[in-house]
């Protein structure tokens, strides 16, 4: 469901595109992703597909093939019941399939491929369900990973997973062990753990995606305050810094990081290049609004941060600023753009969510 948030300011860039093109936008492929996406084969299969990212990622596989004359199969598969319908994807001509991942009967129908992107979980909400998060974080999962054990799958994960580090550091890398804080984060260490288990049981090559923070023109740390600045909302500075990349970049990323899947299971950080701080963005924010933003909480030494420092040496630097990722914001917001109306909770330090 989406949310219009028109903000009373003029922008002072113009839109990175068309209203009506934001979903291309979202979904271009660099020629790194390109040249991969045509060793493919297919089917490739995207499950969870229904959430924030499910779309701009089956793009991106259904362009880079298409732009090397590759006729790979792509399917996405969600109950399609949050944010995205099935005709959003049927438009672009791929392919659907509605099932609950956690029903065996409609894992078991679900076909075959050689590889399987894992999107699916929950996160919003769950403080007060640890059901759903044990079914839908914890089982689930487990199911997926034992019915596509002869695929190779690259799994979505998150930085929460880590430790709160020094914000003075360059974050948690890969290699840091993982001490999860709340109950959420403690479940998608349990999510990792499927895909690991079934890269030990089964030889299933996997990649973890431990991402951190993506932002679009509609969700993300930068949509929650460029919304909370010209309405004076307090910004609240208590998670003090934070790490963000835009998502195109980061779907890159993702889909390059099938080179690396491997049993044991292989993690690795999904993240832009530095360590931000969340006053600097808010008065950024202010700045390009023309109003004082207002803060609260009192800036704690640690956060949730990683070090994408291996992703940037394999795949690149991301090559969206900070900069021009608010611009664009601002921009999309003062224009009227819709938003997803799901604040990140970025600024959490319990984990619940």
């Amino acid at each position: 469901m989406s949310v219009r948030s028109a903000l009373p300011f003029t922008p002072i860039v113009e839109l990175p595109c068309a209203p009506g093109e934001i979903e291309s936008f979202l979904s271009l492929p660099n020629a790194a992703t390109t040249q991969l996406v045509r060793t493919f084969r297919g089917p490739v299969v995207v499950l969870g597909a229904g959430g924030k990212m499910g779309l701009h990622l089956c793009l991106m596989l259904r362009r880079a093939a298409d732009a090397t004359g590759h006729d790979l199969r792509v399917i996405a598969i969600s109950r399609f019941r949050t944010l995205r319908d099935r005709e959003s994807f049927a438009d672009a001509g791929i392919e659907t399939i509605s099932a609950d991942l956690s029903v065996p009967a409609e894992l078991d129908r679900l076909p075959d491929a050689p590889l399987v992107f894992f999107l699916a979980g929950v996160k919003f909400g769950t403080s007060t369900s640890p059901e759903l998060l044990e079914k839908m974080n914890v089982a689930m999962p487990k199911l997926v990973a034992a019915r596509y054990r002869s695929s190779k799958i690259v799994a979505f994960s998150t930085g929460c997973v880590y430790p709160f580090v020094d914000v003075t550091s360059r974050g948690a890398s890969e290699s840091t062990p993982a001490e999860p804080v709340g109950e959420y984060a403690l479940s998608c260490l349990k999510r990792e753990q499927a895909f690991v288990d079934g890269a030990r049981l089964f030889g299933t090559a996997v990649t973890l995606i431990r991402l951190n923070y993506s932002v679009e023109l509609r969700y993300g740390v930068l949509v929650d305050i460029a919304i909370r600045v010209p309405r004076r909302q307090p910004i609240d500075v208590s998670m003090g810094h934070v790490n963000l990349i835009w998502q195109p970049d980061a779907l890159n990323h993702v889909i390059q990081a099938v080179a690396i899947a491997a049993a044991p299971a292989v993690p690795i950080n999904i993240a832009g290049p530095s360590v931000l701080r969340v006053r600097d963005l808010a008065e950024r924010a202010g700045q390009i609004a023309g109003i004082e933003p207002v803060m609260a909480g009192e800036e704690k030494p640690t956060a949730w941060l990683s070090d994408a420092a291996w992703s940037h040496r394999l795949f690149g630097a991301p090559p969206t600023s900070v900069e021009t990722m608010q611009l664009w914001v601002a921009a999309w917001l003062a224009s009227g753009g819709e938003t997803w109306g799901k604040p990140t909770g970025f600024e959490t330090r319990d984990g619940k969510f």
